[in-house]
């Protein structure tokens, strides 16, 4: 009897060269996990839509009032308390061909393009293009574009991670959320780079094309990434008419063990502390370093890159099975590193070492991000009740995108705040600069990863463990375990 020939080495060859090869599995092959990652690129374009472009054209080319324009981006952060429910219903849904996840990413990309369609036409009525006398339309317009959009982008992204999470194999679903979150990632960026390109030359007529562009971008990706990832069962009318679980009793489930519970209060908790200087951190490179335009446009790359390293570490730390709770607190001992160099970066005069405070910041909130939604994940799979992983990662997404939208105003209120106190003399004269109000944001966030960690404390000894890959997969160590 002839021994089974080996595979030769080059045949093999582009499987151990391709990032994040290892994330795939019997029953969801590469192929269709990079075409089902196509969700995550919409919803990439829709943040930095959201946070980014849409931001700076109201308030520089259409002069519409800061506190208008921070209050219509906070609001598709009040959607997202709301994606626990919608990963539950996506659990429980049932239909006559059987499909749970499908219709709730089909229904998120039309509301997510919906809001987009609408968006440009109320953004302009909002700038002052008044064609008619009724108050308040551009506001009501604008309000309800931004939430339609918010809402669409929560329910795809929900399902979306839900469908993953079903068909990804235990071993290689850490390596999966690592990848979405790449995609997440190559999505924001390429999307800025795109969008700001665009609307190099703005006039109101390239803003409605853009954006409507968009919004018919979003919908074609979307429709790739759902296209045959989720086998039909057909379901008789009596199993569909059946009384489903509520949701309160679902929640009870999860929260049964009391793990869950503090799981959310450590996501809470370390988006406070890791998203409040999102939007001072530029900022404070060019008020306070006196860094142009060019040099503080780095740091986005300089974040995403220690972002994506954070992905690759853990991916493969969580495959080798590592628990994810020590690997959060990783994550979390890097930002005590990041902040305080960030804000000796000041004193010092040290460009270099802000710069690498900032490569610090994004690695320990990738590393904290990729490990909280996989314990999330876990637990969910050990759950034997009603609680299925649409609900656990919705809760898990309904904590990380509250915290964040509201780390992100609470920081730049106390930045202001405080440094209309410095500048009036109320601080001293030691304390009157502008790095005053950006110190005390960054010093709260390091008090906020203390907080963070004496929570986790807890999970990291009684956490679920993940199961490790195979050995062979464990040992090597190439460019198929980090992102390129």
């Amino acid at each position: 009897m002839t021994a089974p020939r080996r595979r030769p080495a080059i045949a093999t060859l582009g499987i151990r060269l391709l990032p994040f090869s290892d994330a795939a599995s019997d029953g969801l092959p590469l192929g269709r996990l990079l075409r089902l990652s196509l969700f995550q690129v919409s919803v990439g374009m829709a943040t930095v839509m959201l946070l980014g472009t849409l931001n700076r054209v109201m308030i520089v080319e259409l002069s519409v009032p800061a506190m208008v324009v921070a209050a219509m981006i906070a609001l598709p952060v009040l959607s997202a308390p709301f994606r626990a429910l919608l990963g539950f219903r996506s659990d429980t849904y049932r239909s006559a061909i059987g499909w749970k996840r499908i219709p709730y990413l089909w229904f998120g990309s039309l509301w997510q393009m919906g809001g987009l369609a609408i968006m440009p036409t109320a953004i302009l009525v909002l700038g002052g293009l008044r064609t008619h006398d009724v108050p308040f339309a551009g506001e009501v317009l604008a309000a309800l574009a931004f939430l339609m959009t918010g809402l669409g982008l929560h329910m795809t992204q929900t399902a979306g991670l839900a469908l993953a999470s079903d068909q990804a194999s235990p071993a290689a679903r850490p390596r999966v959320v690592a990848l979405l979150y790449v995609m997440f990632l190559l999505g924001m960026a390429g999307s800025a780079l795109v969008l700001g390109a665009l609307l190099r030359d703005f006039s109101e007529i390239l803003l409605v094309q853009v954006v409507q562009g968009a919004a018919v971008a979003t919908v074609v990706l979307n429709l790739v990434a759902l296209w045959k990832q989720e086998r039909a069962r057909p379901m008789a009318r009596a199993e569909r008419e059946a009384p489903r679980p509520a949701f309160r009793d679902a929640w009870a489930d999860y929260l049964a063990g009391g793990s869950a519970g503090r799981l959310l209060a450590v996501v809470f908790l370390g988006g406070l502390a890791f998203n409040m200087q999102d939007v001072l951190l530029e900022p404070y490179g060019g008020e306070v370093l006196g860094l142009s335009v060019a040099a503080t446009t780095v740091l986005t790359a300089l974040w995403a890159g220690g972002a994506l390293a954070g992905f690759g570490l853990a991916a493969r730390w969580l495959g080798a099975g590592r628990d994810p709770f020590r690997i959060a607190a990783r994550g979390l001992l890097v930002g005590l590193a990041a902040f305080p160099a960030v804000i000796f970066a000041a004193p010092l005069g040290s460009v270099a070492l802000f710069y690498a405070g900032a490569a610090l910041i994004g690695l320990g909130s990738g590393l904290f991000a990729v490990a909280t939604l996989t314990a999330a994940m876990a637990m969910a799979m050990a759950t034997a009740g009603r609680a299925g992983s649409g609900l656990a990662l919705g809760a898990w997404g309904a904590a990380q995108a509250t915290a964040a939208g509201l780390a992100i105003f609470a920081g730049g209120v106390i930045r202001d705040t405080v440094n209309h106190w410095a500048a009036a003399g109320l601080l001293g004269p030691a304390l009157a600069g502008p790095s005053t109000g950006y110190s005390v944001v960054y010093h709260i966030e390091i008090a906020l990863v203390f907080i963070t960690l004496a929570a986790l404390g807890r999970l990291v000894r009684t956490g679920p463990t993940l199961p490790a890959c195979p050995p062979a997969s464990a040992a090597r160590f190439g460019l198929a375990e980090l992102p390129s």
